[in-house]
């Protein structure tokens, strides 16, 4: 199985709530080691940039004006096949959808405030945490 780094947020909703340390022990649970991590406040100008693949969609707006409403925690993870792992722990999108354990269906409070985001694969992955992290603040 091949080592991998993925990229990780935990939201708003999640940051508000307290609930970082819960979401970050599910992660090392699963075997997933934080190897970078820093507490944000996002801009404007970061949420819009980081997010432009969903410009053109209708959610775009109220989705970054929700992730700058409150703190994230932007994280980069690194174990056994970390783009998958981490997909599997955080859950479904949708928290109705997503299976008992998960991050979602555990803290999630609704399909936009769900707690966490994660890298979908691996150039996704490289292209997110270059966004956030100089390599050297990557101290696995």
């Amino acid at each position: 199985m091949a080592i991998e780094r993925t990229f990780s947020i935990i939201k708003p909703d999640a940051t508000r709530r307290n609930l970082t340390g819960k979401v970050v022990a599910k992660f090392e649970d699963a075997g997933l080691r934080v190897i970078a991590s820093k507490r944000i406040q996002m801009s404007r100008e970061q949420a819009e940039g980081f997010y432009a693949v969903h410009k053109e969609r209708p959610f775009f707006g109220e989705l970054v004006d929700f992730m700058i409403s409150e703190p994230v925690i932007v994280q980069v993870l690194e174990g056994e096949n970390a783009i998958a792992k981490n997909r599997e722990v955080m859950g479904a999108t949708n928290p109705a959808d997503a299976d008992a354990g998960t991050i979602r269906k555990e803290f999630a409070l609704s399909i936009g405030e769900n707690t966490v985001h994660g890298s979908d694969a691996a150039n996704t992955a490289a292209e997110e945490i270059k966004f956030f992290f100089a390599d050297a603040e990557l101290v696995g």
